[in-house]
């Protein structure tokens, strides 16, 4: 009997390293952790291809403003692969997706996320797209779509890379923005779970260049090396929302930043008003001990770090001075580590030494000053 010609390509198809039936399962895995990120608003549910996300709700909006962010977890993937553990690369994913978004004072919305991979390993990817969801559901975010490809012959078949895309809401008049920030604002530090998502090619190459491997034991940090390296980025979206929306703070928050990619300085320099400067003061915090570990096994100081690794701040908040205070408690009462870490000045300067603006933004300034505790 001849061969069914669909099935002769399905076969041809497998032969060539794609294998359909693999995904999916790996989307039968998933459903039931993406179906718990959907409210009213998702329609269509799994499989579409469209995510459908009912928009009425912004009618009630005065000026809704959307908001969109993109991004991936970078080289922090190598390491999940080197010790096969992908459950917390998720919410690394959404973190640094997410977390942008709600730096203007937008709502998260929706979520897609696409999966690149040299071989679809269904349990694979539906821990990793579980990691996903669990996150989008901690912070209110629909998932409404994703794609799984698979790439053999580009990537190995134990290697993927993640990417995502969301978008969110605020109303124009609640924006936070640089004009907002005035003279004698204080700006608040919220504390990071670890390395988050960035700086992990400076990672890679110190331990590489001692010879450790990722299933090597640090008694400095009491666990694996991978295990550490893998602590998942934190989410401030949530938190930061109850705080914002709160009536007795509002607009004490006047612009957020998030501390990804450039570090510290150049992060919260980018969403100041030009002319407004800031000296951070190392001496307000002491560096998670992954930082200073690492640190120590490259033999780089600290504050040579400064623009690779958070070191410690995964969010800045830049805020009213009279209620400072109150923010900051409400802040830690959500449980996020919080302290003055700064003020800002309007006054002229010589700004050498500063960092000025960021990611061609024409903003602040500001420099880290003093020792880490």
């Amino acid at each position: 009997m001849s061969e069914n010609p669909s099935n002769s390509a399905l076969s041809a198809y497998v032969r060539s390293g794609v294998d359909t039936a693999a995904g999916d399962l790996a989307v039968e895995l998933m459903k039931s952790a993406v179906a718990r990120t959907h409210g009213p608003e998702v329609l269509g549910g799994v499989g579409g291809f469209a995510g459908l996300f009912d928009a009425s709700a912004l009618l009630g909006y005065r000026r809704p403003l959307l908001a969109s962010s993109t991004d991936g977890v970078g080289t922090k993937v190598a390491i999940a692969q080197a010790v096969d553990k992908h459950e917390t690369i998720g919410q690394d994913l959404v973190a640094m997706v997410v977390d942008d978004i709600v730096v203007v004072g937008a709502r998260p919305l929706f979520m897609t996320d696409y999966i690149a991979c040299g071989r679809v390993v269904p349990e694979r990817i539906a821990d990793i797209v579980r990691g996903i969801a669990e996150a989008c559901e901690a912070t209110g975010t629909a998932l409404v779509g994703g794609e799984t490809a698979e790439h053999p012959g580009l990537l190995g078949v134990d290697e993927y890379d993640v990417a995502g895309a969301a978008t969110g809401v605020v109303e124009a008049d609640r924006m936070l923005r640089p004009a907002r920030v005035a003279d004698g604002d204080v700006v608040l530090a919220m504390g990071a779970s670890g390395l988050h998502s960035n700086g992990f090619s400076l990672v890679r190459r110190i331990l590489a260049d001692r010879g450790v491997g990722y299933g090597d034991r640090s008694e400095e940090l009491g666990a694996s090396y991978g295990e550490a390296l893998l602590t998942p980025t934190a989410l401030y979206t949530a938190p930061l929302l109850r705080v914002l929306e709160d009536p007795a703070l509002d607009g004490a928050i006047h612009v957020l930043s998030h501390v990804t990619g450039g570090g510290i300085a150049a992060n919260l320099a980018r969403v100041l008003p030009r002319g407004a400067w800031v000296e951070l003061d190392r001496g307000t915090w002491s560096p998670l001990p992954v930082f200073r570990h690492l640190a120590e096994m490259g033999g780089h100081a600290l504050e040579s770090l400064e623009g690779a690794w958070n070191l410690g701040i995964g969010m800045l908040a830049v805020v009213d001075p009279d209620r400072a205070p109150r923010v900051a408690a409400a802040l830690t009462a959500e449980g996020l580590e919080t302290w003055v870490a700064g003020v800002v000045s309007t006054a002229a300067r010589d700004l050498e030494g500063f960092e000025q603006g960021a990611k061609g933004v024409d903003g602040g300034a500001v420099r880290l000053v003093g020792a880490y505790r």
